[in-house]
């Protein structure tokens, strides 16, 4: 089995940066198809490569990537979620990355962050947890120390 196929098996297919699912059968040369990329300079990373569609891979290029919240979730600041990732795989513990209007709002942003933590970082374990704060819905993200 090739690396890309290895990468391709731990990841479910899916692209780290889009968090869409890749056509194992698209020609590699195709904007769609699959590519293995280095998801962090860090050398110590525990995962170098991760699957990324040739396209998302392409144009990240030199740019540090950003991974995009769903227009469909009312947050209000969202964080960096490449830099919230990078800071609880470091040091572990809670970080707020999000404020929302409704309590029913803070939820559906918890949910989705979970499933994609669930697959950005899949070897840390991260909860998401609402709690009310100023007249607002503070959504927190949690990890063991590590």
């Amino acid at each position: 089995m090739s690396l890309l196929d290895d990468v391709a098996e731990r990841d479910g297919w899916r692209c780290w940066v889009c968090d869409e699912p890749v056509d194992p059968d698209m020609s590699v040369n195709d904007p769609r198809g699959p590519s293995v990329d280095s998801r962090t300079a860090d050398r110590k990373a525990k995962i170098a490569e991760r699957l990324a569609h040739r396209g998302c891979n392409t144009r990240k290029g030199a740019v540090k990537v950003v991974i995009a919240w769903p227009e469909r979730l009312h947050v209000a600041e969202p964080a960096p979620l490449i830099t919230v990732a990078g800071r609880l795989e470091r040091k572990g513990g809670r970080e707020m990355v999000a404020r929302c209007p409704t309590r029913q709002d803070a939820q559906d942003a918890a949910d989705w962050l979970e499933d994609r933590f669930s697959r950005l970082t899949p070897d840390l374990p991260v909860t998401a947890t609402v709690e009310a704060g100023g007249g607002q819905f503070l959504v927190v993200l949690s990890t063991g120390r590590r």
